[in-house]
């Protein structure tokens, strides 16, 4: 069964492995269901454990005969011992729902799709039995890149290159890539933001130079960023778990209504929660929470998508970004094909900015609510949260902690919500210790454990030591120099 298509019309349709390792459609569009499955029954799902939910969510955008690859990527990934048993935690804190979706080896949301991604990849490769390797290029505004560099190290058949921006992401996240150990990774500084990273890798894709030293050195690339399906369908379960989840503990009633309020950068995790919608799970709203690079925020609000902007480096710097790439996917689905989208994605190369029907805005404003928090709204959230309600919060989450205030002190709707927290907050120690504390220390480790002795939330396992792990890579680049960066790799690697 080939359902898998591009949003500017372009692409033949894909199988769900073809669609993996393809990673982009080759009209520089995302890959997408051409139509999405029929709701699950949720009474089937309410009492497996996550490796079953997963397998039952995903399997349903996949051909029988692939039903039993999803299986068993899902036990490997969900079942290695990587994450807690319950795998995505909901805890309570006052009047909101918060499930922590950082449980695993990078202390990042990204890990619940990357831990998965690379078992996807190998799977795929074995079943194509593709002789050539694979090249995995990613960007990152902080967390993907770890959580790729993690889920990739030393998979056979592949290696991986990851591009972040030198000064857009916190001293943690910086820390946790340059110390990245394996033996087929590589971590590189762009003196530049993550949309030209982004941008740098979307276009490798297309780039013919590129393609033909590939050609020639038995090379393909692929993607780990949210714009491969293999990465964005495996969020879309733990929307599912944390409903479920809230209804097993009698919190809300079997197909009562949620909210969910998204922390949003990229769009994927939020898309994602709209997909397990249309799965069954039953919204109200989906609050998307930005920070001063409030894009999102005007977009729902206006129809206007406009980059010509001023960029800010934040302390949540996961968000510092202008191009939400699967905002492009959330508009295939909601016109119902790819002309609109294309056109606006034609638009947005060109001119930098684009503006969406009438008649399709309508549709996206009843569903979605957003707003933003700036870095000392964010700040005052954390110490909000942690003195009412003993609950620490990285600085993304608070930015969705301050957008759900806001949200419904302006509409009074109090229909329970889920607020998906995308990290520790020991990730971000300088900005949630100066909240907690009201003084931050010299460097970032004093501040982790201070923000320890203060609070006695532990330390993650995989951020415990880091302060005295060897630094491993140290290229920083110019943004301009990455498309010679990946050929120069490209004929590096043997076939």
């Amino acid at each position: 069964m080939k359902n898998f298509i591009s949003t500017r019309g372009g692409q033949a349709p894909l199988d769900f492995i073809h669609a993996i390792v393809q990673g982009i459609g080759c009209d520089g569009g995302l890959l997408v269901p051409d139509r999405l499955p029929e709701p699950l029954d949720f009474h089937e799902l309410i009492n497996l454990d996550y490796i079953q939910l997963a397998s039952r969510v995903i399997s349903a955008f996949v051909p029988g005969d692939m039903k039993n690859l999803v299986h068993e990527a899902c036990t490997r990934a969900y079942g290695d011992g990587s994450f807690p048993t319950e795998v995505v935690p909901v805890v309570k804190a006052g009047d909101i729902f918060i499930a922590e979706l950082f449980h695993g080896r990078t202390a990042a949301f990204k890990d619940m799709a990357l831990s998965i991604l690379p078992h996807f990849m190998t799977l795929s490769l074995e079943r194509l039995h593709e002789d050539r390797r694979v090249m995995i290029l990613a960007a990152t505004s902080g967390d993907t890149g770890k959580a790729a560099l993690e889920g990739f190290r030393d998979v056979p058949g592949t290696s991986i290159m990851v591009f972040y921006p030198t000064d857009g992401v916190s001293a943690i996240q910086k820390r946790q890539m340059v110390t990245q150990e394996g033996g087929n990774v590589r971590v590189i500084g762009i003196r530049g933001n993550f949309d030209d990273a982004q941008r740098a890798v979307k276009n490798a894709f297309a780039d013919p130079a590129i393609k033909k030293e590939c050609d020639a050195h038995g090379i393909f690339l692929s993607s780990a960023n949210s714009i491969n399906i293999g990465r964005l369908l495996p969020q879309v379960v733990y929307y599912v778990s944390s409903y479920l989840e809230l209804v097993r503990r009698g919190e809300v009633a079997f197909g009562g209504k949620v909210n969910f309020c998204v922390p949003s950068g990229n769009f994927g995790n939020c898309l994602a929660g709209w997909i397990a919608m249309k799965l069954g799970v039953p919204v109200g709203k989906f609050i998307i929470a930005s920070n001063r690079n409030n894009i999102l925020t005007d977009f729902f609000r206006t129809g206007r998508y406009d980059t010509r902007r001023e960029f800010y480096k934040t302390n949540a710097p996961a968000m510092d970004i202008l191009v939400s790439s699967n905002l492009e996917r959330l508009l295939w689905f909601m016109s119902d094909g790819s002309e609109e989208t294309a056109r606006c994605m034609k638009e947005l190369g060109s001119d930098g900015c684009y503006d969406v029907s009438d008649e399709l805005m309508s549709k996206i404003r009843g569903l979605f609510y957003a707003g933003y928090a700036r870095e000392d709204e964010a700040v005052a959230a954390i110490r909000e949260c942690y003195v009412n309600d003993a609950y620490l919060l990285d600085t993304h989450t608070a930015c969705g902690y301050h957008t759900v205030r806001g949200y419904r002190e302006e509409t009074g709707d109090d229909t329970p919500v889920i607020l998906m927290s995308t990290a520790s907050p020991y990730k971000f120690p300088e900005s949630v210790c100066s909240a907690i504390c009201g003084s931050v220390p010299d460097d970032v480790f004093s501040a982790a454990e201070e923000l320890n002795r203060i609070t006695s939330v532990p330390v993650p396992a995989p951020l415990d030591g880091l302060r005295d792990r060897k630094i491993l890579h140290a290229e920083v680049i110019d943004k301009t120099e990455i498309p010679g960066v990946i050929i120069d790799a490209i004929k590096k690697k043997e076939k």
